[in-house]
């Protein structure tokens, strides 16, 4: 069935098909019921010639119509045997595919044409027709305009909705780039930053150098090891500064603070507290030194976490969960509030507040960025939980 609704071609030739052959079997039977010859080549020429027309209903509609209305009049004409109803099957299909492919101002025209014609020819004398006859035409005929008309509205609002369901579509799609696009600039600032900071610190250092090198010479030597030190890693966040980057973006002016890191945690999780959540922080593992991208990262993740968490899930607790793993930094925020629910986050500085409706998808940028990876979702136990990896030894 799938494969002839989507050739409706075939699907209406074997229609037609099918009704000349119905229309002819019967126009036999009905000869022989009343002992007439049976129907001749003329007659079967007749049949076909109103009945296959119908494999062009769809593109063709109005003229299909007009061309077996012409050879239905033509056989009555004729003194060939009458045919079983008053209108041809193929007529009805013909009428229906007015009222179904054309618009309703050329239905209605064809439609008082049509019951003009069935009028007068009911009333001229040399037809045996009466009132029976005439309502039996006039219900056959409106039942199928009926239904052509409510075939035509239910496919133009199924159109109507196809389009806009598209549209929807292309308008998530838009709507998920320009937030990776933002996101990714914001990232890209913050790495900014992070460069910036160790770029002052090289200054601060090197300044320093040559006074060291003329009282403490080994001290000289540790301040130009922690210069390169640091200029190495300003490289490792440069590269994955340009590799974030997409375009220019227009944004305030880079500061030399420090961003934060995991160290200042505690500090988040007291903030949260102080807005009602029930939130714990839990510690494992030992400490290792981060590059400044991934301790930025695994802040802005609890941060969004969190956020979440106060916008979502009300005053439940909420259990943040760190551990330093032999290779990844692995991090978990799990809320008792309702699995099923939205999540927009958002923000910057150090307190959960309102956001855009795109954290889940910084947090993901933000992990992938360091090829790490993060999940978001209910929980089977209750609640919502987000997990996030970190590599530890990740160079950008």
């Amino acid at each position: 069935m799938a494969w002839i609704r989507g050739r409706p071609l075939i699907a209406d030739a074997l229609l037609a098909v099918l009704l000349a052959v119905v229309s002819l079997i019967a126009l036999v039977f009905q000869s022989r019921s009343e002992h007439l010859p049976a129907p001749g080549p003329l007659a079967a020429a007749f049949v076909l010639l109103i009945n296959l027309p119908l494999a062009w209903r769809r593109a063709y509609p109005l003229g299909v119509n007009l061309a077996i209305g012409v050879a239905a009049a033509a056989y009555g004409a004729t003194a060939l045997p009458d045919l079983v109803t008053p209108v041809p099957l193929s007529g009805v299909v013909a009428f229906y595919s007015i009222a179904a492919w054309c618009g309703r101002r050329t239905s209605m025209i064809v439609g008082v044409f049509t019951a003009i014609s069935v009028v007068v020819i009911t009333v001229l004398p040399a037809t045996d027709s009466d009132l029976l006859d005439f309502s039996f035409v006039v219900l056959l005929l409106g039942s199928a305009w009926v239904l052509g008309d409510s075939a035509r509205v239910r496919r133009l609002h199924t159109a109507g909705l196809e389009a806009r369901a598209v549209w929807l579509a292309r308008e998530r799609d838009f709507e998920a780039t320009r937030a990776v696009t933002a996101e990714r600039a914001r990232i890209a600032r913050e790495l900014h930053d992070v460069v910036a900071h160790h770029v002052s610190m090289m200054v601060i250092q090197a300044e320093a150098g040559p006074v060291a090198a003329e009282h403490d010479m080994p001290e000289a030597v540790r301040a130009f090891d922690t210069i390169a030190g640091t200029g190495r890693q300003a490289l490792v966040e440069m590269r994955r500064l340009l590799s974030v980057l997409r375009k220019e973006t227009d944004g305030p002016e880079p500061s030399l603070v420090p961003q934060p890191g995991v160290a200042q945690l505690p500090g988040l999780v007291e903030r949260v507290r102080q807005t009602g959540l029930a939130a714990t922080l839990h510690v494992e593992g030992e400490p290792v030194p981060l590059s400044a991208g991934v301790e930025l990262s695994a802040y802005r993740i609890v941060q969004e976490a969190l956020t979440n968490a106060v916008k979502h899930a009300g005053k439940v607790p909420v259990r943040v969960h760190v551990r330093y793993d032999r290779q990844d930094l692995r991090i978990e925020v799990r809320d008792d509030g309702p699995a099923a629910r939205a999540r927009p986050t958002g923000g910057d500085d150090g307190a959960p507040h309102g956001g855009n409706g795109h954290g889940l998808i910084g947090m993901r940028e933000r992990a992938h960025l360091f090829g790490g990876e993060l999940t978001a979702g209910p929980d089977p136990e209750g609640g919502f939980t987000v997990r996030a990896r970190l590599p530890l030894g990740s160079t950008g």
